[in-house]
């Protein structure tokens, strides 16, 4: 039974006693059936690898569903990674985009910018955010030769359907950078077990249905240079947002892990439920970059705009009032979640980072610590329009 399963019979609420590894053992110690995917070239470590013959199942529309059928099995009830070899059969294109990369890169350091990690130590690799609108601002044929790639397409489409929501994040690990520690993805993935565990089980199974995770490689990677590491099938596991956080868990995967060589212009796409990390670069001068995607479903965004910052100007003095008249707190959170922004993404990275945590504090929290704090209404009015502006993309 997989982590999108309906009917999977689980409590209201899972709780980190709901994790236990004989369980996880249970679901991750499978083998992959090559049968099962017959557009597959090889398994290899437990992960499906694409190769160029997958090209002759696009030349139909038919045959470009039954594959997109069969990448949705892999991601869900499969080894939750595919590896397409030879994605840009030109690496030209690929390394017309490196350079644009690594220009960018050069003014950061120039300008003494230090990007934060999600999962590792700040300023031990370089990192480029938000690089999506940075790339096609600044050179938009590359891009256009880059992201007209009918793989990346493919894929994401298979996974999202139409209108899908292109993201992508530069990651270069330098020879010494350490690994990651284990973890699943983005949305549950970036929050902390307490957070994690106040959304009832069935969004835990849901969520990774709303993102597709994948890199694409910009230089060779050996093994020896640490590319990503997998554990094939762990998105299967229902309670896996919380059993991350759990060091029995990160011990397993430690001791269990797979890593794949990749060659520049090669791809890899996962279930955000896997559990995966980057690992140590060994080598002594391979900077390793990968551009890393993160496609996110046209349904993640509600039906009407709201300014929820003029919203927040106008209610403060009611909430303080509230407060100071003994109104329940409770209430008082009820009212800021109904108003306020209450989750931190999107934003803008480069200056909103997740320095000192997951993710940046929102809007609602912000409010709420106003409240506690009793800040004037002067101070929550600069506040709010601070943290509005970190949140904006700006013109490059």
């Amino acid at each position: 039974m997989t982590a999108l399963a309906a009917g999977y019979d689980t409590p209201g609420w899972f709780a980190p006693e709901d994790c236990r590894l004989a369980d996880f053992r249970a679901v991750v110690e499978t083998a992959t059936d090559p049968s099962a995917y017959p557009h597959a070239d090889e398994v290899r470590e437990g992960v499906l690898v694409y190769g160029p013959r997958l090209h002759d199942s696009l030349r139909t529309p038919e045959g470009r569903r039954d594959l997109q059928a069969e990448l949705v099995r892999a991601l869900t009830d499969g080894p939750g990674i595919v590896v397409f070899t030879g994605a840009f059969p030109d690496t030209a294109v690929v390394d017309r985009a490196t350079a644009v990369f690594e220009a960018m890169i050069a003014e950061q350091k120039a300008a003494g910018v230090v990007g934060g990690d999600h999962f590792a130590k700040p300023g031990a690799n370089d990192r480029v955010w938000g690089a999506l609108d940075k790339f096609a601002v600044r050179d938009p044929e590359a891009f256009a030769d880059y992201y007209g790639n009918d793989v990346l397409a493919l894929v994401s489409e298979a996974w999202l359907g139409p209108g899908y929501q292109m993201t992508s994040q530069v990651n270069v690990v330098n020879p010494g950078g350490t690994a990651q520690v284990a973890h699943r993805d983005y949305h549950l993935g970036f929050m902390s077990q307490e957070q994690s565990r106040a959304f009832p089980a069935h969004v835990h199974r849901l969520s990774p249905a709303l993102t597709l995770q994948g890199a694409v490689a910009h230089c060779d990677m050996p093994v020896e240079t640490g590319p990503t590491m997998y554990l094939p099938h762990s998105q299967k596991y229902p309670p896996g947002y919380l059993a991350f956080h759990q060091p029995q868990f990160t011990a397993y995967f430690d001791e269990h892990y797979v890593q794949l060589p990749l060659r520049t212009g090669d791809a890899a796409f996962f279930n955000p439920a896997l559990f995966h990390g980057a690992g140590t670069n060994h080598s002594p001068d391979v900077r390793r970059m990968a551009n890393l995607l993160q496609v996110s479903s046209a349904f993640g965004r509600a039906m009407e705009a709201v300014d929820r910052t003029a919203m927040c100007r106008a209610l403060y003095p009611v909430l303080l009032q509230s407060q100071a008249d003994g109104v329940a707190e409770r209430t008082l959170r009820n009212v800021v979640a109904a108003a306020a922004e209450g989750y931190a993404f999107p934003t803008n990275l480069d200056r909103d980072q997740p320095i000192g945590g997951l993710a940046p504090e929102t809007q609602a929290e912000l409010l709420l610590r106003a409240v506690r704090e009793r800040w004037s209404p002067d101070v929550v009015a600069t506040a709010l329009a601070g943290a509005e502006e970190r949140r904006t993309a700006v013109r490059r």
